[in-house]
């Protein structure tokens, strides 16, 4: 073969090259349309269905979870009802709880404080309405108008028909400091993950009007965000943020109001799901976006 025949084609190795080049400019562009997409709001075992977070399996019927699933989130059982979250309490070693000084945030809105809070144990997932059925069943609660979904946390309860469950199962409700404390312990997080990281995975908020999901009328299943749970040493805390507003124990008797935690499905910012956020409402309140979960002696 002659020189001019040698010159006169490209290299293999050229042609190699540009289609390696050309792979690898396909590749990026996929990955910043992935990027650029919005992120994922469900964790692993829960698919996204309008602005809920379903089991796998399931289909949303008038706003409703529905069928059985083949899997939900870690920490979920999979039953012919839906994802439901077991009955179980978590464990909170004594600390001291410190609110404002840490978080620049905070400032003007917490009074700085630090406080001992004895040990004390909590339930891990927000009170379902399986669990208060139950009471419901044994004549010692009120009935509420439920959803339909055991593994939904109960809401539309005011802070006496909550602390009622809470004595049937042996518990009180927590006092403000146990749940900012449960929230963001001895290290004074900002939320309960973390100082950082307000995202759709790893809490239910902005399900009404954005960001998270458009047009909710109601809360996520219970523990349905694995990804944002609140860590201690004897276990996992589910949806302290975000999900349902969480009732706390008045702090003083005979007072008409009480301080509500947590934020919820129906906040649109993540201020709302701060550790130490709180409304005062009057305890007569009922809302679809409040609920409750109880504590109990260590």
């Amino acid at each position: 073969m002659g020189a001019g025949s040698i010159l006169g084609s490209p290299p293999v190795w050229k042609a190699a090259l540009a289609a390696s080049a050309a792979l690898l400019i396909g590749g990026v562009v996929v990955l910043a349309r992935e990027r650029a997409g919005p992120p994922a709001r469900c964790a692993p075992g829960m698919v996204a269905l309008g602005p809920r977070c379903c089991g796998e399996g399931q289909r949303l019927e008038a706003g409703r979870c529905a069928g059985a699933p083949r899997r939900c989130a870690a920490g979920l059982a999979p039953t012919p009802a839906g994802c439901t979250a077991p009955s179980v309490t978590v464990r909170i070693a004594a600390g001291t709880l410190r609110l404002g000084p840490s978080d620049w945030e905070a400032q003007g809105l917490v009074d700085p404080r630090a406080v001992f809070v004895p040990a004390f144990s909590l339930d891990a997932f927000e009170v379902t309405e399986a669990r208060y059925a139950a009471c419901v069943a044994a004549a010692a609660c009120a009935p509420l108008p439920l959803r339909g979904e055991p593994g939904l946390p109960v809401t539309g309860i005011t802070l006496g028909e909550a602390a009622r469950y809470c004595a049937f199962v042996g518990g009180a409700l927590p006092s403000r400091d146990q749940l900012a404390f449960a929230a963001a312990g001895p290290s004074s997080r900002r939320y309960p993950w973390g100082d950082t990281g307000a995202v759709c995975r790893r809490a239910a908020f902005g399900l009404r009007a954005g960001p998270c999901g458009w047009g909710a009328t109601g809360p996520e299943l219970a523990g349905s965000h694995p990804d944002g749970a609140a860590i201690h040493p004897d276990g996992r805390l589910f949806d302290l943020a975000g999900n349902v507003a969480e009732w706390a124990a008045p702090e003083r008797t005979g007072q008409r109001t009480s301080g509500i935690h947590g934020g919820s499905w129906s906040d649109g910012a993540a201020a709302a799901l701060r550790a130490w956020n709180r409304r005062i409402v009057p305890d007569s309140t009922r809302a679809t976006d409040l609920g409750f979960r109880c504590a109990y002696a260590p």
